[in-house]
């Protein structure tokens, strides 16, 4: 599976220099890449990231996730999800499972990954208890 050269470039603007709160990336089955689907504002929350993932299509995403520790210091995290609801395509679910390491590697700096087959193993709770 082919990355284009976008993903990382957005990537690393998401890291370097904080212009998007999140990226949703997809396998274009045709070409056999990932590409990048949606870029979230910086200014942009969790609410529009989550509204932002399909509910019957596995994507990747990444999602900068600012918090406070508990001395109140501002911190991130860079996260990875493998979003895949249980309602996609059983070809589909292969594909990006059988993709993901591959394309994670391309992406130097994600700090937590997720798993979601359904938006409660990727909620805000989650993001704050594995941010820690």
């Amino acid at each position: 599976m082919a990355v284009h050269d976008d993903c990382k470039l957005r990537f690393l603007e998401l890291k370097t220099k904080r212009t998007h709160r999140f990226i949703i990336f997809k396998i274009e089955e045709n070409q056999k890449q990932v590409i990048v689907e949606k870029l979230g504002e910086p200014t942009q929350g969790y609410e529009d990231f989550s509204a932002s993932l399909p509910a019957d299509e596995c994507r990747y995403a990444v999602y900068d996730f600012e918090f406070l520790t508990e001395g109140n210091v501002p911190k991130s995290r860079i996260f990875f999800i493998a979003w895949s609801p249980d309602t996609s395509r059983v070809r589909s679910k292969m594909i990006y499972a059988s993709s993901k390491d591959r394309f994670k590697r391309e992406l130097d700096g994600i700090q937590v990954e997720l798993q979601a087959t359904d938006p409660t193993e990727m909620g805000l709770d989650v993001f704050k208890s594995r941010a820690n």
